[in-house]
Protein backbone atom coordinates (compact mmCIF):
# COMPACT_ATOMS: atom_id res chain seq x y z
CA UNK A 1 0.00 0.00 0.00
CA UNK A 2 0.89 3.48 -0.40
CA UNK A 3 1.91 6.18 2.24
CA UNK A 4 -0.23 9.32 1.53
CA UNK A 5 3.34 11.01 1.19
CA UNK A 6 4.12 8.52 -1.85
CA UNK A 7 0.98 9.28 -3.32
CA UNK A 8 1.38 13.20 -2.90
CA UNK A 9 5.41 12.52 -5.15
CA UNK A 10 3.31 10.33 -7.65
CA UNK A 11 0.90 13.32 -8.33
CA UNK A 12 3.59 15.86 -8.62
CA UNK A 13 5.53 13.71 -10.66
CA UNK A 14 2.35 13.92 -13.37
CA UNK A 15 2.75 17.42 -14.31
CA UNK A 16 6.76 17.02 -14.64
CA UNK A 17 6.43 13.95 -17.05
CA UNK A 18 4.03 15.87 -19.24
CA UNK A 19 5.92 18.71 -19.40
CA UNK A 20 8.79 16.41 -20.29
CA UNK A 21 6.57 14.81 -23.22
CA UNK A 22 5.52 18.16 -24.29
CA UNK A 23 8.88 18.85 -24.57
CA UNK A 24 10.08 16.25 -26.71
CA UNK A 25 7.10 15.74 -28.85
CA UNK A 26 7.35 19.91 -29.49
CA UNK A 27 11.22 19.54 -30.61
CA UNK A 28 10.71 19.15 -34.51
CA UNK A 29 9.09 22.75 -34.30
CA UNK A 30 11.60 24.76 -32.20
CA UNK A 31 14.96 22.17 -31.89
CA UNK A 32 16.31 23.02 -35.43
CA UNK A 33 15.92 26.73 -35.57
CA UNK A 34 17.62 27.17 -31.94
CA UNK A 35 20.32 24.95 -33.47
CA UNK A 36 20.92 26.76 -36.69
CA UNK A 37 20.94 30.15 -34.56
CA UNK A 38 23.42 28.47 -32.36
CA UNK A 39 25.41 27.05 -35.44
CA UNK A 40 25.39 30.63 -37.34
CA UNK A 41 26.79 32.65 -33.82
CA UNK A 42 29.22 29.54 -33.32
CA UNK A 43 30.68 30.04 -36.67
CA UNK A 44 30.98 33.50 -36.81
CA UNK A 45 32.95 33.46 -33.43
CA UNK A 46 35.43 30.47 -34.83
CA UNK A 47 35.56 32.23 -38.25
CA UNK A 48 36.48 35.59 -37.10
CA UNK A 49 34.69 38.91 -38.82
CA UNK A 50 32.48 37.90 -42.02
CA UNK A 51 32.80 40.95 -43.76
CA UNK A 52 30.28 43.42 -44.10
CA UNK A 53 26.76 42.30 -45.37
CA UNK A 54 24.71 44.14 -47.80
CA UNK A 55 22.02 44.87 -47.77
CA UNK A 56 22.87 46.66 -44.39
CA UNK A 57 24.51 49.40 -43.08
CA UNK A 58 25.90 51.80 -45.16
CA UNK A 59 24.25 50.32 -48.53
CA UNK A 60 20.68 49.23 -48.38
CA UNK A 61 18.98 47.77 -51.42
CA UNK A 62 18.77 50.38 -53.70
CA UNK A 63 22.41 50.00 -54.03
CA UNK A 64 23.49 46.74 -53.78
CA UNK A 65 23.83 46.09 -57.76
CA UNK A 66 25.52 49.38 -57.91
CA UNK A 67 28.25 47.80 -54.80
CA UNK A 68 28.14 44.72 -56.23
CA UNK A 69 28.94 45.64 -59.88
CA UNK A 70 31.97 48.24 -59.16
CA UNK A 71 35.10 47.00 -60.85
CA UNK A 72 36.76 47.42 -57.65
CA UNK A 73 34.47 44.98 -55.33
CA UNK A 74 36.59 41.65 -58.06
CA UNK A 75 38.80 39.98 -55.41
CA UNK A 76 37.21 36.43 -54.88
CA UNK A 77 40.09 34.35 -52.52
CA UNK A 78 43.03 36.13 -51.28
CA UNK A 79 42.89 37.93 -48.32
CA UNK A 80 39.79 36.51 -46.86
CA UNK A 81 39.53 33.89 -43.53
CA UNK A 82 36.31 32.42 -45.74
CA UNK A 83 38.11 31.67 -48.75
CA UNK A 84 40.08 28.99 -46.35
CA UNK A 85 36.66 27.25 -45.77
CA UNK A 86 35.05 27.08 -49.63
CA UNK A 87 38.42 25.79 -50.78
CA UNK A 88 38.68 23.32 -48.03
CA UNK A 89 34.73 22.33 -48.86
CA UNK A 90 35.11 22.41 -52.75
CA UNK A 91 38.93 20.98 -52.80
CA UNK A 92 40.78 18.87 -54.95
CA UNK A 93 41.86 21.88 -56.85
CA UNK A 94 40.25 25.41 -55.70
CA UNK A 95 42.84 27.13 -57.14
CA UNK A 96 41.73 26.35 -60.23
CA UNK A 97 38.29 26.67 -59.89
CA UNK A 98 36.49 29.24 -61.89
CA UNK A 99 34.46 30.93 -58.96
CA UNK A 100 37.84 31.07 -57.04
CA UNK A 101 40.48 32.47 -59.48
CA UNK A 102 41.56 35.82 -59.31
CA UNK A 103 41.03 38.51 -61.56
CA UNK A 104 43.59 38.54 -64.54
CA UNK A 105 44.36 36.39 -67.45
CA UNK A 106 44.45 32.85 -66.49
CA UNK A 107 40.84 33.86 -64.63
CA UNK A 108 39.79 35.34 -68.40
CA UNK A 109 41.43 32.42 -70.10
CA UNK A 110 39.12 30.13 -68.11
CA UNK A 111 35.91 31.52 -68.47
CA UNK A 112 36.34 31.47 -71.90
CA UNK A 113 36.48 27.94 -72.00
CA UNK A 114 33.69 27.65 -70.05
CA UNK A 115 31.63 29.60 -72.38
CA UNK A 116 32.72 27.54 -74.97
CA UNK A 117 31.57 24.17 -73.84
CA UNK A 118 28.25 25.57 -72.60
CA UNK A 119 27.94 26.80 -75.74
CA UNK A 120 25.28 25.74 -78.39
CA UNK A 121 21.82 26.27 -80.32
CA UNK A 122 19.01 26.21 -78.15
CA UNK A 123 17.36 23.27 -79.23
CA UNK A 124 20.48 20.89 -79.44
CA UNK A 125 20.55 22.08 -75.61
CA UNK A 126 17.19 21.27 -74.70
CA UNK A 127 17.17 18.21 -76.80
CA UNK A 128 20.36 16.58 -74.90
CA UNK A 129 18.72 17.80 -72.05
CA UNK A 130 15.70 15.79 -72.61
CA UNK A 131 17.52 12.99 -73.71
CA UNK A 132 19.57 12.58 -70.11
CA UNK A 133 16.46 13.15 -68.36
CA UNK A 134 14.52 10.56 -69.83
CA UNK A 135 17.72 7.86 -69.32
CA UNK A 136 17.58 8.68 -66.07
CA UNK A 137 13.43 8.57 -65.37
CA UNK A 138 13.71 5.33 -67.48
CA UNK A 139 15.22 3.85 -65.24
CA UNK A 140 12.77 4.63 -62.12
CA UNK A 141 10.25 1.80 -61.17
CA UNK A 142 6.64 3.00 -62.33
CA UNK A 143 7.83 4.56 -66.07
CA UNK A 144 10.50 6.07 -64.64
CA UNK A 145 14.28 4.03 -57.37
CA UNK A 146 16.36 6.78 -56.57
CA UNK A 147 16.23 5.32 -52.94
CA UNK A 148 13.19 5.38 -52.38
CA UNK A 149 9.80 3.37 -51.67
CA UNK A 150 7.45 2.24 -54.33
CA UNK A 151 3.77 0.88 -54.84
CA UNK A 152 0.85 1.33 -56.68
CA UNK A 153 2.19 3.67 -59.20
CA UNK A 154 3.77 5.69 -56.70
CA UNK A 155 7.64 6.46 -56.48
CA UNK A 156 9.39 8.30 -53.34
CA UNK A 157 12.44 9.69 -54.36
CA UNK A 158 14.83 13.07 -52.75
CA UNK A 159 14.64 14.84 -55.98
CA UNK A 160 18.27 16.23 -55.82
CA UNK A 161 19.63 12.93 -55.95
CA UNK A 162 17.57 11.81 -59.11
CA UNK A 163 18.20 15.47 -60.81
CA UNK A 164 21.84 14.96 -59.78
CA UNK A 165 21.86 11.52 -62.13
CA UNK A 166 20.14 13.95 -64.74
CA UNK A 167 22.96 16.67 -64.96
CA UNK A 168 26.01 14.02 -64.48
CA UNK A 169 24.93 12.78 -67.80
CA UNK A 170 23.94 15.77 -69.43
CA UNK A 171 27.14 17.80 -68.44
CA UNK A 172 29.75 14.90 -69.13
CA UNK A 173 27.96 15.07 -72.41
CA UNK A 174 28.84 18.56 -73.19
CA UNK A 175 32.54 18.04 -71.61
CA UNK A 176 33.26 15.07 -73.90
CA UNK A 177 30.60 14.88 -76.34
CA UNK A 178 29.62 11.55 -76.07
CA UNK A 179 27.19 9.51 -73.47
CA UNK A 180 28.02 9.18 -70.02
CA UNK A 181 29.01 5.95 -69.86
CA UNK A 182 27.91 2.77 -66.95
CA UNK A 183 29.45 3.83 -63.44
CA UNK A 184 30.68 7.11 -64.59
CA UNK A 185 27.17 8.49 -63.30
CA UNK A 186 28.50 7.21 -60.21
CA UNK A 187 31.69 8.71 -60.18
CA UNK A 188 30.34 12.38 -60.76
CA UNK A 189 27.21 12.09 -58.55
CA UNK A 190 28.96 11.02 -55.36
CA UNK A 191 31.41 13.07 -56.00
CA UNK A 192 29.09 16.34 -56.62
CA UNK A 193 27.06 15.26 -53.35
CA UNK A 194 29.83 14.98 -51.49
CA UNK A 195 30.79 18.40 -52.26
CA UNK A 196 27.06 19.49 -51.42
CA UNK A 197 26.82 17.61 -48.22
CA UNK A 198 29.68 18.97 -47.04
CA UNK A 199 28.78 22.51 -47.51
CA UNK A 200 25.23 22.04 -46.16
CA UNK A 201 26.90 20.44 -43.12
CA UNK A 202 25.13 16.97 -43.08
CA UNK A 203 28.75 15.12 -44.09
CA UNK A 204 31.91 15.66 -43.51
CA UNK A 205 34.11 15.45 -46.65
CA UNK A 206 35.00 12.06 -47.89
CA UNK A 207 38.42 13.00 -50.19
CA UNK A 208 38.39 9.51 -51.87
CA UNK A 209 35.12 10.08 -53.96
CA UNK A 210 36.49 12.99 -55.08
CA UNK A 211 39.69 11.38 -56.09
CA UNK A 212 37.88 8.92 -57.90
CA UNK A 213 36.48 11.07 -60.01
CA UNK A 214 40.12 12.91 -60.95
CA UNK A 215 41.60 9.53 -61.77
CA UNK A 216 39.08 9.05 -64.23
CA UNK A 217 39.53 12.51 -65.56
CA UNK A 218 42.97 12.59 -65.87
CA UNK A 219 42.69 8.99 -68.23
CA UNK A 220 40.85 10.72 -70.32
CA UNK A 221 42.99 14.01 -70.87
CA UNK A 222 46.16 11.27 -71.02
CA UNK A 223 43.86 9.75 -73.96
CA UNK A 224 43.18 12.40 -76.04
CA UNK A 225 39.66 12.36 -75.22
CA UNK A 226 38.39 15.94 -74.26
CA UNK A 227 37.35 17.52 -77.50
CA UNK A 228 38.19 21.08 -75.77
CA UNK A 229 41.32 23.12 -75.60
CA UNK A 230 41.88 23.79 -72.41
CA UNK A 231 43.44 27.00 -70.98
CA UNK A 232 47.78 26.97 -71.25
CA UNK A 233 47.73 28.61 -67.94
CA UNK A 234 46.67 25.33 -66.50
CA UNK A 235 49.99 23.83 -66.62
CA UNK A 236 49.34 20.26 -65.59
CA UNK A 237 47.11 17.25 -66.19
CA UNK A 238 45.94 17.11 -62.45
CA UNK A 239 44.91 21.11 -63.23
CA UNK A 240 43.06 20.59 -66.26
CA UNK A 241 41.44 17.12 -64.16
CA UNK A 242 40.36 19.98 -61.51
CA UNK A 243 38.79 22.26 -63.47
CA UNK A 244 36.80 20.14 -65.21
CA UNK A 245 36.04 18.27 -62.14
CA UNK A 246 35.20 21.70 -59.79
CA UNK A 247 33.55 23.85 -62.91
CA UNK A 248 31.42 21.03 -64.44
CA UNK A 249 31.43 17.70 -62.04
CA UNK A 250 31.04 19.52 -59.15
CA UNK A 251 29.71 23.22 -59.47
CA UNK A 252 27.17 23.07 -62.11
CA UNK A 253 25.77 19.62 -61.24
CA UNK A 254 25.39 20.59 -57.69
CA UNK A 255 23.60 24.32 -58.76
CA UNK A 256 21.44 22.25 -61.42
CA UNK A 257 20.78 19.87 -58.75
CA UNK A 258 19.46 21.87 -56.35
CA UNK A 259 17.99 24.79 -58.73
CA UNK A 260 15.55 21.72 -60.25
CA UNK A 261 14.88 20.21 -56.78
CA UNK A 262 13.54 23.57 -56.17
CA UNK A 263 11.50 24.10 -58.91
CA UNK A 264 10.23 20.66 -58.88
CA UNK A 265 9.76 21.13 -54.81
CA UNK A 266 7.40 23.83 -55.77
CA UNK A 267 5.03 22.34 -57.95
CA UNK A 268 4.92 19.73 -55.46
CA UNK A 269 3.37 21.68 -53.52
CA UNK A 270 1.81 23.95 -55.52
CA UNK A 271 -0.88 21.74 -57.05
CA UNK A 272 -3.08 24.71 -59.40
CA UNK A 273 0.34 25.84 -60.40
CA UNK A 274 1.46 22.15 -61.45
CA UNK A 275 -1.75 21.30 -63.22
CA UNK A 276 -1.67 23.85 -65.17
CA UNK A 277 2.07 23.66 -66.39
CA UNK A 278 1.39 20.15 -67.02
CA UNK A 279 -1.63 20.96 -69.28
CA UNK A 280 0.09 23.68 -71.43
CA UNK A 281 3.75 22.23 -71.69
CA UNK A 282 4.44 24.39 -74.42
CA UNK A 283 3.65 27.72 -72.25
CA UNK A 284 7.31 29.24 -72.04
CA UNK A 285 6.07 32.19 -70.50
CA UNK A 286 4.23 31.04 -67.86
CA UNK A 287 7.26 28.46 -67.08
CA UNK A 288 8.90 31.05 -67.02
CA UNK A 289 7.51 33.31 -64.51
CA UNK A 290 7.21 30.23 -62.37
CA UNK A 291 11.17 29.58 -62.51
CA UNK A 292 11.49 33.06 -61.97
CA UNK A 293 9.62 32.99 -59.14
CA UNK A 294 11.41 29.73 -57.42
CA UNK A 295 14.92 31.42 -57.95
CA UNK A 296 13.84 34.24 -56.46
CA UNK A 297 12.41 32.95 -53.11
CA UNK A 298 14.85 30.61 -53.17
CA UNK A 299 18.50 31.79 -54.57
CA UNK A 300 21.17 28.85 -55.11
CA UNK A 301 23.57 31.22 -53.25
CA UNK A 302 22.84 32.72 -49.69
CA UNK A 303 26.09 35.03 -49.44
CA UNK A 304 28.67 35.52 -52.28
CA UNK A 305 31.57 37.30 -50.84
CA UNK A 306 33.87 39.56 -52.62
CA UNK A 307 37.18 41.50 -51.88
CA UNK A 308 37.67 44.94 -52.53
CA UNK A 309 41.22 44.87 -54.57
CA UNK A 310 41.04 49.15 -54.03
CA UNK A 311 39.76 51.70 -51.78
CA UNK A 312 35.42 52.28 -53.10
CA UNK A 313 33.53 55.39 -52.57
CA UNK A 314 30.04 55.42 -53.55
CA UNK A 315 29.61 58.67 -52.24
CA UNK A 316 27.72 60.01 -49.91
CA UNK A 317 29.28 58.66 -46.95
CA UNK A 318 29.59 55.19 -48.33
CA UNK A 319 33.42 54.07 -48.86
CA UNK A 320 35.09 50.63 -48.40
CA UNK A 321 39.01 50.80 -47.80
CA UNK A 322 41.23 48.19 -49.88
CA UNK A 323 40.79 44.54 -48.64
CA UNK A 324 37.25 44.79 -47.33
CA UNK A 325 35.36 41.63 -47.49
CA UNK A 326 31.95 42.38 -49.24
CA UNK A 327 29.15 39.49 -48.32
CA UNK A 328 26.58 39.92 -50.91
CA UNK A 329 23.36 38.52 -49.11
CA UNK A 330 21.11 37.40 -52.20
CA UNK A 331 18.25 35.81 -49.54
CA UNK A 332 18.12 39.84 -48.10
CA UNK A 333 18.09 40.85 -52.01
CA UNK A 334 15.30 39.02 -53.04
CA UNK A 335 12.59 39.72 -50.31
CA UNK A 336 13.45 43.35 -50.40
CA UNK A 337 11.15 45.57 -52.96
CA UNK A 338 8.34 43.37 -52.99
CA UNK A 339 5.08 43.24 -51.26
CA UNK A 340 4.49 39.81 -49.51
CA UNK A 341 7.70 38.51 -50.47
CA UNK A 342 7.25 35.51 -48.19
CA UNK A 343 4.04 34.66 -50.86
CA UNK A 344 4.44 32.41 -53.85
CA UNK A 345 3.07 34.47 -56.58
CA UNK A 346 4.53 33.68 -60.39
CA UNK A 347 1.94 36.31 -61.42
CA UNK A 348 4.04 38.95 -59.80
CA UNK A 349 6.49 39.31 -62.82
CA UNK A 350 3.56 40.11 -65.10
CA UNK A 351 3.19 43.01 -62.88
CA UNK A 352 7.11 44.69 -62.14
CA UNK A 353 9.15 44.80 -65.20
CA UNK A 354 12.47 42.25 -64.50
CA UNK A 355 14.56 44.53 -65.04
CA UNK A 356 13.91 46.33 -62.40
CA UNK A 357 13.07 44.17 -59.87
CA UNK A 358 15.22 42.99 -56.99
CA UNK A 359 16.46 39.57 -58.86
CA UNK A 360 19.61 38.52 -59.55
CA UNK A 361 19.28 34.64 -59.78
CA UNK A 362 22.84 34.38 -61.88
CA UNK A 363 24.62 37.10 -60.55
CA UNK A 364 25.28 40.49 -62.00
CA UNK A 365 27.31 40.73 -65.68
CA UNK A 366 29.85 43.04 -64.59
CA UNK A 367 31.38 40.92 -61.58
CA UNK A 368 31.83 37.40 -62.30
CA UNK A 369 28.34 36.46 -63.67
CA UNK A 370 27.54 32.52 -63.55
CA UNK A 371 28.56 31.14 -66.93
CA UNK A 372 25.71 29.14 -67.27
CA UNK A 373 22.75 32.00 -67.42
CA UNK A 374 21.89 31.30 -70.35
CA UNK A 375 21.83 27.20 -70.64
CA UNK A 376 20.31 27.14 -67.23
CA UNK A 377 16.95 28.32 -68.22
CA UNK A 378 17.04 26.19 -70.97
CA UNK A 379 17.79 23.55 -69.98
CA UNK A 380 15.44 23.56 -66.55
CA UNK A 381 12.79 24.18 -68.65
CA UNK A 382 13.45 20.81 -70.95
CA UNK A 383 13.64 18.63 -68.03
CA UNK A 384 10.54 19.88 -66.46
CA UNK A 385 8.56 19.56 -69.23
CA UNK A 386 10.17 15.85 -69.52
CA UNK A 387 9.17 15.22 -65.54
CA UNK A 388 5.93 16.58 -66.12
CA UNK A 389 4.76 14.53 -69.03
CA UNK A 390 5.56 11.21 -66.88
CA UNK A 391 4.73 12.04 -63.28
CA UNK A 392 2.20 14.34 -60.76
CA UNK A 393 4.45 15.32 -57.93
CA UNK A 394 3.58 15.60 -54.29
CA UNK A 395 5.09 16.31 -50.97
CA UNK A 396 4.73 17.48 -47.94
CA UNK A 397 7.52 18.60 -46.72
CA UNK A 398 9.35 22.14 -45.59
CA UNK A 399 11.01 24.12 -48.25
CA UNK A 400 13.69 26.07 -47.10
CA UNK A 401 16.44 27.76 -49.25
CA UNK A 402 19.50 25.36 -47.88
CA UNK A 403 17.21 22.09 -48.57
CA UNK A 404 18.95 20.30 -46.64
CA UNK A 405 16.48 17.22 -46.69
CA UNK A 406 16.88 16.95 -50.65
CA UNK A 407 13.74 17.68 -51.35
CA UNK A 408 11.39 14.18 -50.58
CA UNK A 409 8.68 14.18 -52.85
CA UNK A 410 6.25 11.36 -54.21
CA UNK A 411 6.16 10.75 -57.86
CA UNK A 412 2.80 9.28 -59.26
CA UNK A 413 3.25 8.12 -62.83
CA UNK A 414 0.42 9.77 -65.07
CA UNK A 415 -2.06 7.79 -66.11
CA UNK A 416 -1.75 5.33 -63.13
CA UNK A 417 -3.48 7.26 -60.30
CA UNK A 418 -2.50 5.97 -57.04
CA UNK A 419 -5.77 5.48 -54.71
CA UNK A 420 -6.28 9.15 -52.47
CA UNK A 421 -6.14 7.10 -49.33
CA UNK A 422 -2.62 5.32 -50.21
CA UNK A 423 -1.15 9.13 -51.64
CA UNK A 424 -2.25 11.02 -48.50
CA UNK A 425 -1.05 7.95 -46.43
CA UNK A 426 2.37 8.58 -47.97
CA UNK A 427 2.50 12.16 -47.61
CA UNK A 428 1.25 11.88 -44.09
CA UNK A 429 4.45 9.86 -43.65
CA UNK A 430 6.81 12.20 -45.15
CA UNK A 431 5.74 15.56 -43.21
CA UNK A 432 6.11 13.21 -39.69
CA UNK A 433 9.60 11.83 -41.11
CA UNK A 434 10.83 15.46 -42.20
CA UNK A 435 9.82 16.85 -38.88
CA UNK A 436 11.79 14.45 -37.27
CA UNK A 437 14.61 13.99 -39.27
CA UNK A 438 15.30 17.65 -39.12
CA UNK A 439 15.72 17.23 -35.06
CA UNK A 440 18.58 15.23 -35.74
CA UNK A 441 20.44 16.59 -38.94
CA UNK A 442 20.11 20.51 -36.69
CA UNK A 443 22.08 18.39 -34.64
CA UNK A 444 24.72 16.71 -36.99
CA UNK A 445 25.48 19.85 -39.17
CA UNK A 446 26.09 21.84 -35.77
CA UNK A 447 28.85 19.43 -34.85
CA UNK A 448 30.25 18.59 -38.53
CA UNK A 449 29.92 22.21 -39.53
CA UNK A 450 31.71 23.28 -36.58
CA UNK A 451 34.43 20.76 -36.86
CA UNK A 452 34.69 21.43 -40.46
CA UNK A 453 35.29 25.51 -39.44
CA UNK A 454 37.81 24.79 -37.26
CA UNK A 455 39.66 22.20 -39.76
CA UNK A 456 39.87 24.62 -42.36
CA UNK A 457 41.30 27.52 -40.44
CA UNK A 458 44.20 24.99 -39.52
CA UNK A 459 44.59 24.29 -42.47
CA UNK A 460 44.76 27.39 -43.92
CA UNK A 461 44.38 26.16 -47.79
CA UNK A 462 44.24 29.80 -49.00
CA UNK A 463 46.51 31.50 -46.88
CA UNK A 464 49.24 28.53 -47.82
CA UNK A 465 48.81 28.78 -51.63
CA UNK A 466 49.27 32.41 -52.03
CA UNK A 467 51.98 31.96 -49.61
CA UNK A 468 53.99 29.96 -51.93
CA UNK A 469 52.88 31.88 -55.11
CA UNK A 470 54.79 35.03 -53.86
CA UNK A 471 57.74 33.00 -52.42
CA UNK A 472 60.18 33.68 -55.05
CA UNK A 473 61.08 29.54 -56.35
CA UNK A 474 62.45 28.55 -59.61
CA UNK A 475 59.50 27.74 -61.67
CA UNK A 476 60.11 23.71 -62.29
CA UNK A 477 59.95 23.65 -58.50
CA UNK A 478 57.02 25.78 -58.17
CA UNK A 479 55.57 23.39 -60.65
CA UNK A 480 55.78 20.25 -58.47
CA UNK A 481 54.14 21.84 -55.65
CA UNK A 482 51.04 19.86 -54.46
CA UNK A 483 48.09 21.97 -55.36
CA UNK A 484 45.55 22.29 -51.63
CA UNK A 485 43.94 19.03 -50.88
CA UNK A 486 45.11 18.01 -54.76
CA UNK A 487 47.35 15.22 -54.32
CA UNK A 488 46.38 12.74 -51.59
CA UNK A 489 43.89 15.12 -50.16
CA UNK A 490 43.49 15.73 -45.97
CA UNK A 491 41.91 12.59 -44.32
CA UNK A 492 40.28 13.38 -40.35
CA UNK A 493 43.02 11.54 -37.85
CA UNK A 494 40.46 9.02 -35.76
CA UNK A 495 37.46 9.64 -38.00
CA UNK A 496 35.14 6.87 -38.67
CA UNK A 497 34.07 9.30 -41.95
CA UNK A 498 37.07 9.63 -43.02
CA UNK A 499 38.63 7.91 -45.98
CA UNK A 500 35.62 5.75 -46.76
Amino acid sequence: MLTRGAGRRGASAYPLAALGAGFALSAPYWLPKAVVALRVRAFAQVNGPGGVVVPGGQVGPDRFEELYAHPAANGRSRGAGLSDLFWYWLSPGPEVHQEHLEAGPLYDAVARTTSAILAGSSADLAATATRCAAAVLDGLPSGGTSGGMTSGGMTLVRLRDLMMQVWAEFFHELVFHDPCPPGVRGLITDNAADVVDSLKNTRLRHMDRRRRLTRYLLGRLAAGEVPHELPAGLATARDRAHYLQGTFFSTAVVQMSEAMAHLLLVLATEQDVQRRLAAHPDDDHDLGNVMNETLRMYPLFGIAHRITTADIDLGGGVAYPTGTVLCFDYPAYHASGWSDPQVFDPGRWDRVPARSAHHIPFGIAANRPCPAWRLAPLVMRAVTREVLRRFALHSSVSHTRSLPHRAPCLLVARGRPAPRGRRWAALAFLRLRDRWEDVGRSLVQFGLGLWMVRDARRQRLTERWFARQDAPAAPDARAAQDTPDGGEGHEVPGCPHSGR
